[in-house]
């Protein structure tokens, strides 16, 4: 009883092992496979505007510096508010303050003043409205603005549209290839994503900088359409 005891505990392992093994898809001996990979495509017009917009200020000194940039931000803080810009789409993206130096030939380098540097990220839920409030805030005080970064805010159905063509066109050029090859598809055997692009914005370029006098002409953004895509990878049967 202690021998077949051992035994038993010893054959335990092997056999959980073996359960816990997963399966192997199972494909038939005859045909030929058959892997495409195929990308699906639609379009949106964006209706989501990141932008981001600050104040740089120089003073002598580095708590002028500061104060003089609070002084501004607060002021472009209170633009955006009174625009509607919800809280949820304002948000700090850089507080900065390094100091300045003036560089001559065979001097340790002198300082000059400090440089204060504060900026949000704003997000725009119209995009038309967009140009008006980059204007309020240059009026305002704002003398640095980078973007737009357009998107969607909710692009999970143009995604499935577009994973939808992307196995459309992964069967039609399984059926290409099986014609010239004198086959036909039998069925398709494993299907897996392997990317996708969902209108996201990519990284801002400057886009303006304050205009010092002149602000008679308006900014206007133009939302224009992005493409949103996902690629799939389809592994096809093919038989005569």
């Amino acid at each position: 009883m202690r021998y077949a005891a051992i035994l038993l505990l010893a054959a335990t392992p092997v056999a959980a092992f073996a359960q816990a093994e997963p399966a192997v898809p199972m494909v038939p001996a005859s045909g030929t496979l058959l892997d495409v990979t195929a990308m699906g495509r639609t379009t949106r017009v964006p209706d989501l505007a990141t932008i981001r917009a600050g104040v740089v200020s120089t003073a002598p000194t580095a708590a002028q510096a500061l104060r003089d940039n609070a002084t501004a931000m607060n002021r472009v803080l209170g633009a955006l508010r009174k625009a509607g810009v919800a809280p949820r789409d304002l948000a700090t993206a850089t507080v900065q303050l390094s100091p300045q130096y003036r560089y001559q030939d065979n001097q340790p380098p002198h300082v000059t003043g400090y440089q204060a540097n504060n900026s949000v990220s704003v997000r725009f839920r119209d995009v038309a409205r967009s140009g008006a409030i980059l204007d309020t805030l240059v009026a305002e005080g704002a003398n640095q603005i980078d973007g737009p970064n357009l998107s969607l805010a909710e692009p999970d159905q143009a995604l499935d549209e577009a994973r939808t063509d992307a196995i459309r066109r992964a069967r039609a050029r399984a059926d290409l290839y099986a014609r010239a090859a004198g086959l036909r598809v039998l069925r398709m055997v494993s299907i897996s994503e392997a990317g996708q692009d969902d209108g996201g914005p990519s990284r801002p370029p400057m886009m303006a900088l304050a205009r010092a006098s002149d602000m008679s002409a308006k900014t206007e953004i133009a939302p224009g359409e992005k493409d949103i895509t996902a690629t799939v990878q389809v592994r096809f049967l093919l038989g005569s």
